[in-house]
């Protein structure tokens, strides 16, 4: 089965972060956040526009991850005309409020501009740190984001936030970084510094420790799944539910592992409970879907992918695993609509629409179109097996628009052999190809 590829990551962490502390969805975060941008120009006259050049100058930075390696500049302010009295500075907490909106809105070049004027303007403002060390993980500066993360929990110990946010950045630099050779005690460093962390928690305000540890035990998950420690991984998601029993998060994470280890029954047990408990959280439902449609509950699978996508038509997810439904529902009109409506909307974060389009054509006898899309989900997702089984077929077969290539389609099943050396279908292939 094709993976779920971490579609959370929509979702900026500090939105999680701020979710799983209070309690709530990222749903009713956007909602909440719908208000906080029609104050975000009042907030820029408070600020003076003193942005506004840096905003011209700087490259606007993509939704997805970005190639940068180096931060925008902060450009100098204008010297104040002679005889004029220099205009006073905004406080460093409005470039922090600024920095928020700009980061959830996805606006990360922005969003570093705000944060480092506030942490160059009052360094001692833990906001400001922990939003320009996030900022810097967004822009792949993975080496300026550990050490202002660093130095906020060093100056403020009892940050939650801090410690989370460091322990993200690690993992950040760990799938962002393709020779691992140099980075290959993250994962070790970032489950040490979540247990400083919970030594923080368990010492900090006693009406917040559940939701504290909740967040901890949560990021240690993501950790244990990366180290493909799949029973640990769903053993401490699960320490979090106890602590956070009603979060659609944590429920959708303890899912997405059973379906990773091939359990869907379990799977789509905590899939619904997640859906219950957040009802007009786009994610769970659409994942929900995927599952119900794996499951062969086409059907109902159809409903509930239809509304995921009618609730949420700008999210990528929703719409693409409307696709994915649809194309397990045999509905390829659809399904071709939908898969490349959600391609149009985030070109890079979901290697799996790209997958299921390439899929699509190849069923099509497109093989020109199917041999592009699968190329392009195994460029975003090279260890996944199925993907380069998928595209070596493709480089099987002949059509009226694309002949056979019999080396590409071996590379391709020899690579998919050597990922899962038990998958048959892969194995089959490089008996043919020889």
């Amino acid at each position: 089965m094709a993976p779920n590829l971490a579609p959370r990551s929509a979702w900026p962490k500090v939105v999680l972060d701020s979710c799983l502390a209070h309690g709530l969805s990222p749903q009713s975060s956007v909602q909440r956040r719908h208000s906080q941008s029609r104050r975000a120009a009042a907030l820029l006259v408070a600020l003076g526009l003193t942005l506004s050049a840096a905003q011209t100058a700087a490259p606007a930075a993509p939704s997805s991850t970005p190639p940068a390696t180096t931060a925008p500049s902060v450009p100098a302010a204008p010297a104040p005309a002679a005889g004029l009295p220099a205009k006073p500075r905004p406080p460093a907490a409005n470039y922090v409020a600024l920095g928020v909106l700009y980061y959830d809105q996805g606006n990360f070049g922005d969003a570093y501009l705000a944060f480092r004027t506030a942490a160059e303007a009052d360094p001692s403002i833990s906001g400001a740190l922990l939003g320009l060390g996030r900022t810097q993980s967004r822009l792949r500066l993975y080496g300026p984001a550990l050490d202002t993360l660093k130095k906020l929990v060093a100056q403020d110990p009892r940050n939650v936030s801090g410690y989370l946010a460091l322990a993200q950045a690690y993992q950040a630099q760990y799938v962002g970084t393709s020779d691992r050779n140099p980075i290959l005690g993250n994962l070790d460093a970032a489950l040490k510094v979540l247990d400083a962390g919970e030594a923080a928690t368990r010492g900090g305000e006693s009406d917040k420790l559940d939701l504290n540890l909740s967040k901890i035990y949560n990021e240690r998950g993501y950790i244990y799944r990366l180290q493909q420690q799949s029973d640990k991984a769903i053993e401490t998601f699960k320490k979090a539910n106890t602590l956070n029993p009603d979060n659609g998060i944590i429920l959708y994470n303890i899912g997405d592992m059973y379906y990773a280890t091939g359990d869907i029954p379990q799977a789509l047990n905590y899939l619904q409970l997640a859906v219950i408990a957040d009802p007009g959280d786009p994610f769970n439902r659409a994942y929900y879907a995927k599952l119900l449609a794996l499951s062969g509950n086409i059907n109902a699978a159809k409903s509930e992918a239809a509304q995921a996508a009618r609730v949420a038509p700008q999210n990528p997810y929703a719409v693409g695993q409307y696709g994915v439904v649809s194309y397990l529902a045999k509905d390829a009109k659809t399904a071709r609509a939908q898969l490349m409506a959600s391609i149009k909307l985030d070109p890079l974060r979901y290697p799996e629409f790209y997958y299921y389009m390439g899929r699509l054509e190849l069923d099509q006898g497109n093989l020109k179109e199917a041999r592009n899309n699968l190329t392009k989900s195994v460029a975003l997702a090279s260890t996944t097996p199925e993907y380069l089984y998928y595209l070596g077929l493709s480089y099987e077969r002949s059509g009226q628009d694309a002949a056979p290539d019999k080396i590409k389609a071996l590379d391709s099943y020899s690579r998919a052999a050597r990922l899962a050396p038990n998958y048959q279908l892969a194995l089959d292939g490089v008996q043919r190809m020889r």
